[in-house]
């Protein structure tokens, strides 16, 4: 069945190594990108192959919520229904770490905008759906301080680790709130030190193939094997489902996640 299938952060990467599986396997490809050339490259090159899906592409800055809105606006006002959402888009290392919105650009791109886009696209997506969220093998304990922006964390690898805990933990805060009625939640660590351009600017190596990281984020959105996952974390290092870090499996910290971002989305 052809499925219709948000990735974001699709035109390099995992992002565009999964749309290329995807399509070729002849779905709907939502593609979003920061780039409006790079965008209209990935679109091109997809549409040489064999796939027999459509292509619509969405444009959108994630560090800037505004921007989230409007990408959720217009994905809503396009589609009536959505079967899976890869947020795959990520930042790590960046020239300016401050947001227009006075937040930390890892905890903005990693944690809060794939928390806003999901919530907004709610209504196309039931039970059957999938959301599929990119964590990582780095976690480490969230400062809330440094989620609503209060406190400044200087260095690149804790603050992606927060974000990505973060981005764990209200994954798992909404399979457990909203269970059966809602999409599947799976968080996925790809598997680690991937060929991606944020493993290159990050550790200044090449990197493992991306082809890893895509296989298992198309098992993610479509196979039997993540059928009954929601809530679950899959390492894909180790090759298996497996706890994530011990704060994503305690429900009361995993509440305060998604309390504290839903404060920075009103006060926004």
């Amino acid at each position: 069945m052809n499925k219709i299938i948000l990735i974001t952060g699709a035109t390099d990467g995992i992002g565009l190594e999964t749309a290329k599986r995807l399509y070729a396997e002849g779905h709907t490809l939502l593609l979003h990108g920061r780039n409006a050339e790079k965008l209209a490259a990935t679109e091109a090159t997809l549409a040489k192959g064999t796939g027999t899906g459509r292509i619509y592409t969405y444009n959108a800055d994630l560090s800037r919520l505004a921007e989230v809105d409007t990408l959720a606006d217009a994905i809503v006002k396009g589609h009536d229904r959505l079967d899976v959402l890869i947020n795959n888009a990520g930042v790590m290392r960046v020239p300016e770490t401050i947001t227009r919105d006075g937040l930390d650009v890892r905890f903005a791109v990693n944690t809060i905008a794939p928390y806003l886009l999901t919530r907004r696209l709610m209504p196309l997506m039931g039970p059957g759906s999938r959301v599929v969220n990119l964590s990582s093998a780095a976690q480490a304990p969230v400062e809330l301080d440094a989620l609503t922006g209060e406190k400044r964390l200087l260095d690149d690898m804790p603050a992606y680790a927060q974000s990505k805990l973060a981005l764990t933990m209200w994954n798992n805060a909404l399979a457990t709130s909203l269970g059966s009625r809602g999409p599947a939640f799976i968080a996925v660590n790809p598997g680690s030190l991937l060929a991606s351009k944020m493993v290159k600017e990050g550790f200044g190596i090449a990197g493992k193939s991306l082809s890893i990281g895509a296989d298992v984020l198309t098992r993610a959105a479509l196979s039997d094997e993540f059928a009954n996952a929601s809530g679950l974390y899959f390492d894909n290092d180790k090759g298996s489902f497996a706890p994530p870090h011990p704060d994503a499996l305690n429900n009361q910290k995993c509440r305060a996640i998604v309390e504290v971002i839903d404060r920075i989305l009103g006060s926004l």
